[in-house]
């Protein structure tokens, strides 16, 4: 299973730090989180994310390995 790390936002709205959940791209894995936590919003999950280490601009197909390790990496603003 994918293990998939929440940062301080999602942490919030999920109460963990991980979880581990079966998903075969980040398009399923994104859907697989929003059911299991309803309180996680959509745009939680947008932008980049980092897959085992590699940070991938454009993941929604990605493909994904039994021991993937996922972050999802919030977008910085500035002004």
């Amino acid at each position: 299973m994918a293990r998939i790390f929440f940062n301080q936002a999602q942490q919030a709205r999920t109460g963990i730090n991980t979880v581990e959940l079966p998903a075969s791209n980040i398009r399923n894995l994104k859907q697989a989180l929003l059911d299991a936590f309803p309180t996680l919003d959509e745009s939680m999950l947008q932008g980049a994310i980092a897959i085992d280490g590699e940070i991938i601009a454009e993941p929604l197909l990605e493909q994904l390995q039994q021991d993937s390790e996922i972050y999802f990496i919030p977008a910085i603003e500035g002004g």
